[in-house]
């Protein structure tokens, strides 16, 4: 057999043991046909011709992107590349910042816990972390000259830890939006020094909460919260817990919150110089630069073959290659609204989710099939990260999607438009 032949070979066999949910090998074709998947050759490259333009035009280095459907990889491509200042080309070992994607990771393994007793969701937040007791709303008033103040007054029930799941908390972030809590967020300096977790909510219990807990969705460090809670119950870090009970065991070797071999930090996506800005004052990190801070709302690492394992899970309610992590009855709570009618959630001024959407535990959900500027079913599950990565799991369809990619400014745009071409490449 030639050696060229033998290497390939070797490489497809390799690659798909990696995987083995969903199968796909490192050198970009797709094992199976997109017909099979019930795509049209055509639509899918669609995909191709947009992905390859927003480079062109150097809105974006590179990406990467895989659709399963049918239990069929019917997409898996590179394009450009990893880092534009090395220039190395893009590929499935690829390493990115995920920002946001960690919620729902940090939800499953508190799920975990739930499932096994050690949580309850109707749990008041003090109950693990006794410095959220006595928290204060505070509430925006005029003064007599004019001037805003801040008036702190009691909450009317705790924070639970269903709060900390789905953004009703009360507590909120920094870095974007305005107002007299985010100000003090900012002027709190979180992030200051070296903090681990367990300093780190120690300085967010001081601040004042930005709504009534249980009342409104805010986008928030909620997670970050519940990722503690995580640490106090099982005695470990955040990372520890992940690793032993999920990451480790859904093969995800390459997700963590730092990328601490010297061998892999040249993997690290990067975006454009330019494009490393996130918010009002936040600047893009390195997560090759270890600190003590595990951020499960917003600090780790992956692969798209990494993310793609998790996505699967999900889809397949909870179950992985014969090891089950969560009920499928789970999955599905977490999969439903939880800020619906009766819930008496209702959406704040800056609700990420969008027209047409609830949010679960974890997870933006999908309630109606129109409404959306974007295609999808009712029932689907997704989440996206700051720094220009999404996914979504599609339970009608039997479909992920994960793309990945670094890039801050162009990041709405391009999940709405590559949802669009997903769904329109449908031929069945």
């Amino acid at each position: 057999m030639p050696s060229a032949l033998r290497f390939r070979r070797v490489t497809i066999a390799l690659v798909a043991l990696f995987f083995v949910t969903p199968k796909v090998f490192a050198e970009g074709p797709i094992i199976d046909g997109p017909e099979q998947a019930g795509f049209s050759a055509a639509g899918l490259a669609r995909i191709d011709s947009y992905i390859k333009n927003e480079i062109d035009q150097n809105k974006i280095p590179g990406a990467i992107m895989m659709i399963q459907r049918k239990g069929k990889t019917a997409y898996f491509k590179s394009f450009g590349v990893r880092d534009p200042g090395t220039k190395e080309p893009m590929s499935p070992e690829t390493i990115f910042r995920i920002y946001s994607m960690s919620k729902p990771i940090t939800t499953v393994a508190a799920m975990m816990l739930v499932e096994e007793g050690k949580l309850q969701l109707d749990d008041p937040l003090s109950k693990y972390i006794p410095a959220f007791a006595d928290v204060k709303v505070g509430v925006e008033r005029k003064g007599e000259d004019g001037a805003m103040g801040l008036d702190l007054v009691p909450a009317k029930k705790p924070i639970t830890i269903q709060d900390l799941m789905r953004h009703t908390s009360g507590l909120t972030y920094g870095f974007f939006g305005e107002g007299l809590v985010k100000k003090a967020y900012v002027d709190a300096h979180l992030f200051a020094g070296d903090v681990d977790n367990a300093e780190f909510v120690q300085r967010l219990a001081k601040l004042p909460l930005v709504y009534q807990p249980g009342t409104t969705w805010d986008y928030s460090h909620s997670v970050d919260v519940l990722g503690r809670v995580i640490e106090v119950i099982s005695g470990k870090s955040l990372y520890q817990f992940e690793k032993e009970r999920l990451l480790d065991p859904l093969g995800m070797k390459e997700t963590a919150f730092y990328v601490t071999d010297p061998a892999k930090k040249s993997l690290v996506a990067e975006p454009f110089p330019n494009d490393r800005k996130i918010g009002n004052d936040a600047e893009m990190g390195d997560p090759r630069v270890v600190q003590k801070w595990e951020s499960g709302g917003g600090g780790m690492v992956s692969t798209i073959g990494d993310y793609s394992r998790f996505a699967q899970m999900i889809l397949n309610g909870g179950t992985l290659d014969g090891k089950r992590y969560l009920s499928p009855k789970t999955i599905a709570y977490m999969g439903s609204n939880h800020i619906g009618p009766g819930s008496g959630v209702v959406p704040g001024p800056y609700y990420l989710p969008g027209p047409g959407f609830g949010f679960g535990l974890g997870f933006a959900v999908r309630t109606d099939a129109g409404v959306s500027a974007n295609e999808g079913s009712v029932g689907e599950m997704n989440w996206s990260g700051a720094g220009g990565t999404t996914f979504w799991v599609d339970r009608q369809e039997n479909m992920f999607v994960v793309f990945m990619a670094q890039t801050i400014t162009q990041r709405g745009r391009i999940r709405v438009t590559l949802k669009n071409l997903v769904y329109g490449a449908f031929d069945q």
